[in-house]
C-alpha cells in the first residue's frame, strides 16, 4: 500500500485530504507544516506528498525545492493543492520540482486521480 505525506495547515481541510485519499486504499501520514514534514520525511520518505504552499515556518515551495535537492528525496513526486490558484502560482509551484499542481477549490476525483496517476509512475 502507498504512503501518501499530506502537508497542511488548514485542519478542515487536512481532514477532508486525508479522508479523500484513505478512502481509495492509501496509507496516509500528515505533517502542519514544512518543518515537521522534512522531519517525517527524513525518518522515512512517503511514496508521495501533497503540500499546500501558504503554511507557518516553511512554505511549500521551500519544502518541495529541498525535496527535490536531495537525493534521497529527489524522486518523491510532489502535488502541490494550494488556493493560489492564478496561472503564475501553477508555474512557479512547477518551477519548485512539484510534479502536480491542483488549484483548491478541487473537484476530490481531481485530486485522487492525479496522486494515483503519479504512484503508478
Amino acid at each position: 500500500m502507498s504512503t501518501v505525506l499530506v502537508v497542511e495547515d488548514s485542519i478542515p481541510q487536512r481532514e477532508m485530504i486525508i479522508e479523500l485519499l484513505r478512502g481509495s486504499g492509501l496509507n496516509v501520514t500528515v505533517a502542519s507544516d514544512g518543518l515537521e514534514a522534512l522531519e517525517q520525511i527524513q525518518g522515512s520518505p512517503p511514496d508521495l506528498v501533497v503540500l499546500d504552499i501558504v503554511m507557518p515556518r516553511m512554505n511549500g515551495y521551500e519544502l518541495c525545492r529541498r525535496l527535490k535537492a536531495d537525493p534521497a528525496t529527489q524522486n518523491v513526486p510532489v502535488v502541490m493543492c494550494s488556493s493560489k490558484g492564478e496561472e503564475f502560482d501553477r508555474y512557479w509551484g512547477m518551477k519548485q520540482g512539484a510534479d502536480a499542481y491542483i488549484a483548491k477549490p478541487f473537484q476530490p476525483t481531481e485530486l485522487v486521480g492525479t496522486v494515483k496517476q503519479l504512484l503508478r509512475g
